[in-house]
C-alpha cells in the first residue's frame, strides 16, 4: 500500500481564488458541494467534488517584529512564512509539522491549511496549539459571507471568539481567507537529552516526571519502532539557562540520557514532528490523543491482541501515533474502542484499504453531535463546506 492509497485528489477545480470577493461569489453561487483546498499537503479524504483552492490567496499582508505579530493571506506557503521571521530572527512557536512524506502528497504546506487542521507540533506541551497562536481569522461562511474576527494585535479580546473555533474545523464551517498569528523569537540555543532502551510505559512516568519539574521543557516523546526504543527531552532558551536545565535534569530525571546539541537536536524534533518514521512504511497510521498516562494502556491492548505496529509517543504520552503493519480492520476496532474508554479520541490519518467505511474522526457522543451540527446549520445551512469529511 502506498501512503495516497484511499485518496482521491478531486478532478475539478474552480477557478483559483486570488482575493476573499472571488472566494465569497464562488462559495455564494455554488451549485453544490465543494471541496476546500489549499496547498493540498493534507488530503485525507475522497472528494469528488469541485476544488475550490486558496493556493492563488497568497502574500504577507503585515508583519510587525517588534509586536511579534503576523498577518498572512490563507494561502501563503509555510516556507515563504518562516523564511520572512527567520530574518528577524523569529518563528511559529507552535512547529507546524510537514506530512508531505507521511501521506505522499506534494504540493506546499499553507498556513491556512495549518490552521484548518490546527496542526501542532512537539513544542505544543511548552507553547499550546496552531489555535493559541492565531489571534485574529477573516473567512467566508458557507452562504458566502465575509465575516470577521479576532484583530491584527494580542490585547484584542472582545466579541466570540471565532478564532478557536475556526482552527481545526477543516473547513467546514467556513473558507479561511487571511489569519492573524503570534509569532516568538528563535532561541539562542537547543539540547535533547536521549537514552535508548526504556520501555513504553516507564518512558512514559519518566517524561511525564520531567515535565512537572520546573526546568521548562520544550519537547517530550518516546519513540518505539521496529523493538527499538529512544526516549528524548528537548530544552531551549538562552545558553547559560539551558546549561543549568539540562544539568539539574541529568542528575534529577533524567541519569544515564546522552546529549544531543545543535543540529543533531533540531533534525531529531523534525523527524518527530513530521512523523518521518513511518513515510516510507505501509500501514494504516493513527493519531490518538489521550491523558499522556493513559498512552501505555492503549498500546498494551494493541500488544495483549497481537496487533504488530510501531508507535511514537509525543506530548509525554498525550498524543500517540501508531502505524499499524496487518490487521487493520480488527486494529481500528480495538483503537478506536480503547481510546473512547479511556475519554481520547483518534483520527485515522493515513487508511488502508480495508478501511473505507472506517470514519476519520472519532465518532462523537450524542451531546457533542448536536453541538456540532447546531453550528455547522449556522455557519454553512446548505451544507456545502468539505461535505462529510468530519461526518
Amino acid at each position: 500500500m502506498t501512503a495516497t492509497e484511499g485518496v482521491k485528489m478531486t478532478t475539478e477545480s474552480l477557478s483559483p481564488a486570488t482575493s476573499v470577493e472571488a472566494v465569497a461569489d464562488q462559495v455564494r453561487t455554488a451549485a453544490g458541494p465543494l471541496h476546500i483546498v489549499g496547498g493540498g499537503t493534507h488530503m485525507m479524504c475522497k472528494s469528488s467534488n469541485p476544488a475550490l483552492s486558496l493556493a492563488a490567496l497568497t502574500g504577507i499582508t503585515l508583519y510587525e517584529p517588534g509586536a511579534m505579530t503576523m498577518v498572512a493571506r490563507a494561502g501563503t506557503p509555510i516556507n515563504e512564512i518562516n523564511d520572512a521571521l527567520a530574518g528577524e530572527g523569529q518563528r511559529l512557536a507552535f512547529e507546524p509539522a510537514d506530512w508531505r512524506g507521511l501521506l505522499g502528497t506534494q504540493g506546499e504546506s499553507t498556513i491556512g491549511g495549518v490552521a484548518a487542521a490546527n496542526i501542532s507540533g512537539p513544542r505544543r506541551i511548552q507553547v499550546g496549539a496552531c489555535r493559541d497562536h492565531m489571534i485574529g481569522v477573516e473567512f467566508v461562511d458557507g452562504t458566502g459571507r465575509i465575516l470577521k474576527n479576532g484583530g491584527r494585535v494580542m490585547k484584542n479580546v472582545t466579541g466570540y471568539d471565532l478564532v478557536k473555533l475556526m482552527c481545526g474545523s477543516w473547513g467546514t464551517l467556513g473558507v479561511l481567507t487571511e489569519l492573524s498569528f503570534k509569532v516568538a523569537a528563535i532561541p539562542e540555543t537547543e539540547v535533547t537529552l536521549v537514552r535508548e532502551g526504556i520501555s513504553d510505559d516507564a518512558a512514559v512516568a519518566r517524561l511525564c516526571e520531567a515535565m512537572g519539574t520546573p526546568y521548562d521543557l520544550s519537547g517530550s516523546a518516546h519513540l518505539a519502532i521496529s523493538g527499538n526504543t529512544k526516549t528524548c527531552v528537548r530544552i531551549e532558551g538562552l545558553a547559560a539557562s539551558v546549561s543549568y536545565r539540562r544539568d539539574a535534569l541529568l542528575e534529577e530525571v533524567c541519569a544515564g540520557f546522552e546529549v544531543l546539541e545543535g543540529a543533531a537536536s533540531s533534525e531529531l524534533w523534525n523527524s518527530i514532528r513530521d512523523v518521518s518514521a513511518f513515510a516510507q512504511s505501509d500501514g494504516a497510521v493513527w493519531r490518538a490523543s489521550l491523558k499522556p498516562t493513559d498512552a501505555p494502556a492503549l498500546t498494551a491492548k494493541m500488544t495483549e491482541a497481537g496487533v504488530n505496529f510501531d508507535a511514537i509517543y509525543d506530548w509525554s504520552g498525550g498524543l500517540v501515533w501508531l502505524l499499524v503493519h496487518s490487521d487493520q480492520s480488527a486494529a481500528a476496532s480495538l483503537i478506536r474502542n480503547t481510546v473512547d474508554s479511556l475519554k481520547g479520541h483518534a483520527t485515522l490519518i493515513r487508511s488502508a484499504p480495508s478501511l473505507q467505511d472506517v470514519p476519520r474522526f472519532q465518532p462523537q457522543h450524542s451531546i457533542l453531535r448536536n453541538i456540532e451540527a447546531g453550528l455547522r446549520s449556522k455557519f454553512d445551512p446548505r451544507g456545502i463546506l468539505n461535505q462529510g469529511f468530519m461526518d
